[in-house]
């Protein structure tokens, strides 16, 4: 192993390595851009043919990367995007960015890194590092990853690296790009944590080495799961206050001025994104399988997919108000992207709380600035007469570029999820939260 430690590093040393992305969605195309931003040639790989082409067309993928960067990126003749895996040899590193969801019975989806685990034994060269990146539950890169590999006859920690390093991907957020994140990193062997270190430390602040991959597929689970069990915890306190007659957006910002011993979560229409309604259930999967229980994790999985029934509850109760019959009512959602000012529609409680008002009866339209189109529902624009055609709007996602203070002066009804009427001055609809 020392001749292709000596190698590899080298390579990387000098920005001379071939990096492999496999699966260029939100993950994938972050990490090729900040790798190409630091000199490195980069191959992504995506089944998709109609993404590759419009990658390597230079187009705007998703919302919170501007076109420009991926013009940057294309016009950079050392950068290629393609659906030929046979390239897959010419790399000197191949990071593993593919999604992991739930099956239908909420069980962990391994079928993604199955498939990227096999096409990349199919062409695995000696030397090659291979890092996974997607979330997962402890054991996966060892137990799944590791044996695929090794059917080729070459073996981890011998012919080739192997390492885990969980993607901190936060699509939107500037404060907190990918360069800007620490990056945690186990390998399968000494040698394969040190060329994975040296790697990333040419794209991150810092890296930090654990014991084995394990803990890093871990301290990914345990980032989300306490998201999770926290936004569960005042997602429950809101419904609480609710009944007291207690606002819990007051009760949070008064609670946040303490300077130590508190934290502040935020409720809401329910939880989405890749992240916080999947992660936490593959090591309450996990659990299972070695006879324990998790009963945190799968309790505020309960209270969390709650709230988007209690957005239901809100609407129908309020429109209600004046005991009419609330079929056919016309309801404009705003917001369908599980978080603001993104166009990421992943595990959003929008799609959730849109499909029982639909089978309600009511007559569902949208308007979000990110998201073009969804289904057969009409996109609206937010005008002064558009919005007086409703007879209700529901605020799902928070985008900054909404005009609010336009909603709160023409609605007639809004309920609110995510408190940003109470910024509204003398708003003249009928506000209520949920």
């Amino acid at each position: 192993m020392n001749n292709f430690i000596k190698e590899l590093s080298k390579k990387i040393e000098t920005k001379n390595a071939q990096i492999g992305i496999i699966g260029m969605g939100y993950i994938g195309i972050p990490l090729s851009l900040e790798f190409s931003r630091k000199g490195y040639s980069i191959t992504g790989f995506d089944k998709d043919n109609k993404r590759v082409t419009k990658i390597n067309n230079g187009e705007q993928i998703m919302t919170h990367i501007s076109s420009n960067l991926m013009l940057d990126f294309i016009n950079n003749q050392k950068n290629t995007v393609t659906s030929d895996f046979t390239k897959i040899k010419d790399a000197d590193c191949l990071i593993i960015c593919v999604p992991t969801p739930l099956n239908k019975n909420e069980l962990p989806d391994m079928s993604y890194i199955v498939e990227a685990s096999n096409i990349i034994a199919k062409n695995l060269s000696k030397g090659q590092l291979v890092i996974l990146e997607s979330t997962t539950y402890p054991g996966t890169t060892r137990e799944i990853v590791k044996p695929i590999l090794e059917k080729t006859n070459l073996k981890a920690g011998e012919d080739f690296f192997l390492a885990y390093s969980p993607e901190r991907e936060d699509p939107g957020n500037e404060n907190f790009s990918l360069s800007k994140i620490p990056k945690v990193i186990g390998g399968f062997t000494k040698d394969c944590l040190k060329i994975t270190n040296l790697l990333y430390e040419t794209i991150v602040p810092e890296t930090i080495s654990v014991s084995s991959m394990e803990t890093a597929e871990s301290t990914k689970l345990m980032e989300n799961i306490f998201r999770s069990v926290n936004i569960a915890m005042v997602n429950e306190l809101k419904l609480v206050f609710e009944r007291m007659g207690v606002n819990i957006w007051e009760v949070i910002d008064a609670a946040k001025t303490k300077p130590f011993g508190f934290m502040p979560f935020y409720p809401g229409p329910g939880i989405g994104g890749h992240c916080i309604p999947v992660d936490p259930f593959y090591l309450s999967w996990k659990a299972k399988e070695l006879n324990t229980e998790a009963k945190f994790i799968e309790l505020a999985g309960e209270i969390n997919k709650k709230m988007s029934e209690h957005v239901v509850k809100q609407v129908e109760k309020s429109l209600n108000y004046k005991k009419e019959n609330i079929k056919e009512k016309k309801v404009l959602i705003i917001g369908l992207a599980y978080k603001k000012n993104i166009d990421d529609m992943r595990e959003s409680p929008a799609i959730k709380i849109i499909d029982i008002l639909t089978k309600k009866g009511l007559e569902i339209e949208y308007h979000d600035p990110f998201i073009k189109t969804f289904r057969n529902f009409k996109n609206i624009d937010l005008t002064i007469n558009n919005i007086k055609e409703y007879d209700a709007l529901v605020i799902i996602t928070d985008h900054e570029n909404i005009n609010y203070d336009l909603i709160g002066e023409h609605a007639d009804l809004v309920i609110d999820t995510r408190n940003v009427m109470s910024k509204i001055k003398n708003p003249k609809a009928r506000i209520v939260m949920a």
